[in-house]
């Protein structure tokens, strides 16, 4: 199989051109990862003794935000504000009233608390904070040190939103061997997310943050390496991300997208310790490159929808990427559920 993912990154918290992280995510378009052939076979979170609990119709959607906008310029209150009402009045569907953030840093600043939060607040918007992890221990304290600061101004008109917090996001992947092969940019290894989830912890503790469920985001093949078994003991649920699109060593038409994303679910949840599995990220793109038998398209994408996602939302909590495409050009790939500056979808949204 292969499985890629984007890294679309602009260095707005002193973060390397070759860090190519998702802090700004735009598309899934620019590495592979070659992955070994495998046979395989609820979460609205209120406590952690209710994080192994059967997923349930109150299970959360969402979408996955960047933070910049379209255009590359620093997204700020008024866009994530923008982008939260649309997603949660999407013509042809409902519920989407989740938001996944990949940095808790205000675009353009060293270690202010991104400004989704306050969107987040006056939308009603579930939170999944994300902490961005591989640029060093600097960075990721900056990291922690904008979400105590959000904590702490916000108060719990904040905190009642935040479902989980996320260490990082395909670090993992990046520094394997494939990653480093696939010239997939800066990643971190298991010794350093597993320390970065343990001083999360000791630097949460005591303060309204303790006990918000901590997670990890990363691909399968991430997840089943041997390697990085203590990171999911150190987790109290694990972030799935999956593109079939990107499947490129066996049958990849849409007509396989729902069998080959289900399979790269089932690897991970083989690993994870009996610890919950939540899809992070997963999409199909309308505008693109044939790669083998997977063609972006707009049929294609609705059939994706159709077939992946409304077997998803309302069953396991979901962030679908994407609402809107990052900063871009017209030869990239586009997952984007609806146009830069229109609230229309591209395609019929409905689950019926």
């Amino acid at each position: 199989m292969f499985l890629s993912f984007s890294l679309a990154v602009q260095c707005s918290i002193h973060i390397t051109s070759s860090t190519r992280a998702y802090i700004h995510r735009a598309h899934p378009s620019s590495y592979l990862i070659q992955l070994p052939k495998m046979h395989f076979q609820s979460l609205a979170i209120v406590t952690l003794g209710a994080l192994a609990a059967p997923i349930t119709a109150q299970a959360l959607r969402g979408f996955t935000y960047g933070s910049t906008a379209f255009d590359g310029s620093c997204q700020g209150y008024q866009g994530f504000r923008t982008l939260f009402e649309r997603a949660k009045n999407l013509e042809g569907t409902s519920g989407f009233t989740a938001a996944r953030l990949y940095t808790s840093i205000q675009c353009g600043t060293t270690a202010a608390p991104i400004e989704a939060y306050k969107a987040a607040i006056d939308t009603n918007t579930k939170i999944m904070v994300g902490l961005w992890a591989s640029a060093g221990r600097e960075i990721f304290e900056n990291e922690v040190n904008a979400l105590r600061a959000a904590a702490t101004t916000l108060g719990m008109a904040f905190m009642d939103l935040v479902v989980g917090i996320s260490v990082g996001s395909e670090d993992l992947y990046r520094s394997s061997p494939e990653g480093m092969e696939n010239n997939a940019g800066k990643g971190a290894t298991a010794e350093e997310i597993e320390g970065y989830i343990g001083w999360l912890r000791d630097w949460t503790k005591g303060t309204i943050l303790e006990g918000i469920p901590i997670t990890h985001v990363d691909t399968w093949t991430a997840w089943v390496r041997p390697e990085n078994q203590g990171v999911i003991q150190a987790l109290d649920f694990l972030g799935h991300n999956s593109f079939p699109y990107f499947e490129g060593t066996h049958p990849n038409a849409i007509e396989k997208a729902s069998e080959n994303f289900f399979s790269a679910v089932a690897a991970t949840e083989s690993v994870a310790q009996g610890k919950p599995v939540w899809i992070t990220e997963t999409g199909w793109p309308d505008t693109g490159a044939l790669l083998r038998d997977a063609l972006p398209s707009l049929a294609n994408a609705k059939a994706y929808w159709k077939t992946v996602g409304c077997s998803l939302f309302g069953h396991r909590n979901t962030f679908w990427h994407t609402l809107i495409d990052g900063a871009s050009n017209e030869s990239e790939l586009s997952f984007a559920i609806t146009p830069p500056f229109s609230a229309k979808p591209k395609f019929d949204l409905s689950c019926s």
